[in-house]
């Protein structure tokens, strides 16, 4: 398999993962649990690549997801960015072969990133943090990390994944 296929394969994966965000994502019921198909992209591309790449990819992500929520513009996009050099950073020592450690990042990625975006938007205060926290965060965190373990299930020969129980 060339270097150019490869791409190709990885490239189709994370566009199939964005259409995901806007196609299904609005059918899984509340948007407050639903699994985050774009933060996904970028920890599946995060663990691929350099913390350099992996933090402009955040950023960029995080651009977007600004942009469809002005609420609070520039914190997903600095928590993204923060998230995504993070887990390239330490994709030697938490990303392993097992399916439940790569759903550990994924989890442990979107509480990081609620907890950023909560802290540097400043939009939610008082009880509204306090149940996104408690609640709504570990709820989305799940569906993200199972959503993110089965696409490494399905598409483990496309992202170069070798996957043991």
């Amino acid at each position: 398999m060339t270097v150019r296929s490869e791409r190709v394969r990885v490239a189709l994966v994370l566009g199939l993962l964005a259409v995901g965000h806007f196609a299904l994502r609005p059918w899984l019921g509340n948007p407050r649990v639903a699994p985050d198909f774009l933060f996904l992209a970028v920890l599946v591309y995060a663990v691929r690549t350099r913390p350099g790449r992996a933090a402009v990819a955040g950023f960029l992500i995080g651009l977007l997801s600004d942009s469809l929520n002005p609420v609070a513009f520039g914190s997903a996009m600095l928590a993204y960015a923060v998230v995504g050099y993070l887990a390239a950073w330490g994709k030697a020592v938490f990303f392993a072969d097992n399916p439940g450690v790569a759903g550990g990042l994924f989890f442990a990625g979107v509480v990081i990133r609620d907890v950023l975006v909560l802290l540097w938007g400043g939009h939610a205060a008082g009880t509204t943090a306090f149940w996104q926290l408690v609640l709504w965060t570990p709820l989305q965190a799940l569906t993200t990390a199972v959503t993110g373990v089965l696409v490494l299930l399905l598409f483990h020969e496309s992202l170069h994944v070798r996957v043991r129980e």
